[in-house]
């Protein structure tokens, strides 16, 4: 009984493991197309998911884990228009 339920635990990590390394890092700057400042605070969301952040100081965001077949970004922030951004594979 010991036995399976080493086993068991085992393989659930070992699972766990390989489904958070299926996922990519995305990252950018999010700046004002007006002027090019940095947008401290912007929302910035994967299409079709609830994975997201909001842009730091210098307008930088990090996502991680997200699918390798996710295409699209929203950014938003409050008084602007939001704009869909392609995800640029490298």
């Amino acid at each position: 009984m010991k036995r399976k339920l080493t086993l068991m635990l085992a393989l659930l990590f070992v699972w766990t493991g390989v489904a958070w390394s299926q996922g990519v890092t995305v990252k950018g700057v999010v700046t004002s197309e007006e002027d090019g400042l940095p947008i401290v605070g912007a929302s910035v969301l994967v299409k079709g998911t609830t994975q997201g952040t909001i842009t730091d100081v210098d307008g930088n965001f990090m996502i991680s884990g997200v699918k390798a077949d996710s295409k699209t970004l929203i950014v938003s922030f409050v008084g602007m228009k939001s704009k869909e951004v392609a995800i640029k594979k490298r």
